[in-house]
């Protein structure tokens, strides 16, 4: 019996320092209602997110169509980079994906990042054993995630993800069966 765990990268986000409270941009919500009208083909019968505003409201439209609740998991929060923000983004993010248990000053290592993310997935494969759940998330952690059970998604995967994006892992138990990306939604 199979559990599928659909991974929904948030859509794009207008801009500000508040991580949790930043919200969709206008082509975000409209990227949003197409996350809905793919999930809607899938039997979805739980639904949980990251907290953080934009996560949240790139999968509320599948929880209003499925009338379900959207459970908030502190766990599948984006991976925190650093306490102040960085000079160099990209020299950051690509100095942690080298040195898996390297992190900037209050930030988190893939290590760090990716154990909390685990945790809270190996939960949900325990505790919804052969049911189909999406859960709202964010590029790094849910690579991350990804990378835990199969080591060929890393940060050249990351780089080459869109805003939204959903992956639907196929599970027997705690054994990754299968990958498949269910569509392209984002324009280049």
């Amino acid at each position: 019996m199979l559990t599928n765990l659909y991974f929904v990268r948030h859509a794009h986000s207008t801009y500000t320092p508040d991580e949790l409270g930043r919200p969709l941009s206008e082509q975000g919500f409209s990227d949003a209602n197409c996350v809905t009208d793919l999930l809607k083909k899938e039997n979805i019968d739980h639904i949980f997110s990251s907290p953080y505003k934009r996560a949240v409201q790139t999968i509320e439209g599948i929880a209003k169509f499925r009338n379900k609740e959207i459970v908030l998991v502190d766990a599948f929060k984006e991976r925190l980079l650093s306490e102040l923000p960085v000079e160099n983004f990209s020299e950051a993010i690509t100095k942690v994906w080298e040195e898996d248990d390297f992190s900037w000053q209050g930030g988190e290592s893939n290590t760090i990042a990716q154990k909390r993310g685990i945790h809270a997935t190996l939960q949900i494969l325990k505790n919804y054993t052969g049911e189909n759940i999406v859960i709202g998330t964010h590029g790094n952690i849910m690579v991350l995630i990804m990378n835990y059970f199969d080591k060929k998604y890393g940060f050249k995967f990351w780089q080459q993800l869109k805003m939204p994006d959903i992956y639907k892992l196929s599970f027997n138990g705690e054994a990754l069966i299968q990958v498949q990306r269910l569509s392209e939604l984002s324009k280049d």
